[in-house]
């Protein structure tokens, strides 16, 4: 009996690990070894918060313990960065030359790779809730004031123009990074989610980071001098991610003086206890675009930053822009206090591009037309 117990044991182990190879190669390729499982347990741990007046969901992305104060060297944590170079846009799965709206496409193995069914998405469209809390800045664009400053703090920042000019030529006035360079999304829209499915990624083609190509591609077509950085910042260590995007910043500005604005390109993470995932979500001319959400930090008093009226000008003239070209894809603006790196230049905002359960063709899609209205908004403050 040995000998056959012995064979079954072999041909067992042989096709476990036969199966595994195959059915984690986008994982091993792609996944970063740190913070995907940490994401997901706190996902699915966080509780739905419902406001009773304006049914927003709490967002319960994870965000690094971003500290007050910066430290200058952050040990061996460090990712080298390569030199910072203007922004290779050649993408065969593109199609912004035209004026067409972009697609990304996947293989049907990859496509399929995933199939369990572990909980819903649902998707839903954010607006404005209906108590104080909520500014209208113009039309249909708003701001949520998350801190305890009054109102009046948002209202003089919109009646405000912006602190910084844009200059013509060809010098890069615009810079887009990541913080959380490796936040990635759903390759196609689904009703369900794959709890094993990597919500964290170092193929660009499914993160931000094509997201990020997308706005850089609009800037340049308007002739606007624009740079898009890759680093990764959150692999292998998700904590100190904002120390790090932190010496980026300073390293390209160094370099590029005279780039006004930066943009942290980001997307969130919305559930529910339940196990149900919220995709925000706008139809902008017949297609589903992931809704946007801006954030400008605010000084508690700890984070030696006091001039952060002037993004909130800047998030404002942005916010009021994006209402008027495209009414309903965004998320009311977010001032709260957080510092997210924005004393440095006073044209700097984090940008959220939906949720984990969105699609990368949604948030690709968000960010073609964030582009087009982020160049507009800049034309109008352009010497």
């Amino acid at each position: 009996m040995k000998p056959k117990c012995w064979k079954s044991k072999i041909i067992s182990i042989i096709t476990i690990t036969s199966f595994s190879i195959i059915s984690n190669k986008l994982i091993i390729e792609n996944i970063p070894p740190v913070s995907a499982i940490v994401e997901q347990t706190a996902i699915a741990s966080a509780q739905l918060n419902l406001s009773n007046d304006d049914n927003l969901i709490s967002c319960i992305k994870i965000e690094d313990n971003e500290p007050s104060q910066l430290s200058v060297n952050n040990s061996n944590e460090i990712n080298k960065q390569p030199d910072v170079q203007p922004a290779n846009n050649s993408n065969k799965q593109a199609k912004t030359d035209s004026g067409e709206a972009p697609t990304v496409t996947f293989s049907e193995e990859e496509l399929n790779q995933f199939p369990d069914n572990n909980g819903p998405i649902i998707r839903k469209h954010y607006e404005a809730g209906s108590t104080e809390q909520y500014v209208n800045i113009g039309n249909s664009a708003y701001v949520r004031n998350m801190t305890k400053l009054p109102n009046q703090v948002i209202i003089d920042a919109n009646n405000s123009k912006p602190a910084f000019t844009l200059t013509k030529g060809s010098e890069p006035q615009v810079l887009i990074y990541h913080t959380h360079t490796t936040e990635s999304y759903e390759l196609k829209e689904k009703d369900y989610y794959a709890a094993n499915f990597p919500i964290r990624s170092r193929n660009t083609n499914m993160s931000v980071v094509r997201v990020g190509d997308e706005i850089t591609k609009c800037l340049q077509q308007a002739g606007i001098g624009v740079i898009h950085d890759t680093t990764i910042h959150d692999d292998p260590a998700y904590k100190g991610s904002y120390d790090r995007s932190h010496q980026t910043m300073k390293k390209i500005l160094e370099k590029y003086p005279s780039i006004k604005v930066a943009l942290d390109i980001h997307r969130d993470a919305i559930a529910n206890d339940k196990g149900e995932r919220y995709a925000p979500i706008a139809n902008i001319n017949g297609r589903n675009a992931s809704q946007i959400m801006i954030i400008s930090g605010c000084d508690n008093g700890t984070m030696n930053y006091p001039n952060y009226t002037q993004n909130l000008a800047f998030a404002c003239l942005l916010q009021r822009q994006l209402g008027k070209d495209y009414p309903s894809l965004t998320r009311p603006a977010s001032f709260k206090y957080k510092y997210y790196n924005q004393s440095l230049t006073p044209g700097t905002l984090l940008v959220e591009f939906g949720g984990h359960a969105n699609s990368i063709n949604e948030a690709v899609y968000a960010g073609w037309l964030f582009g087009k209205s982020l160049a507009n908004a800049l034309a109008t403050i352009q010497n």
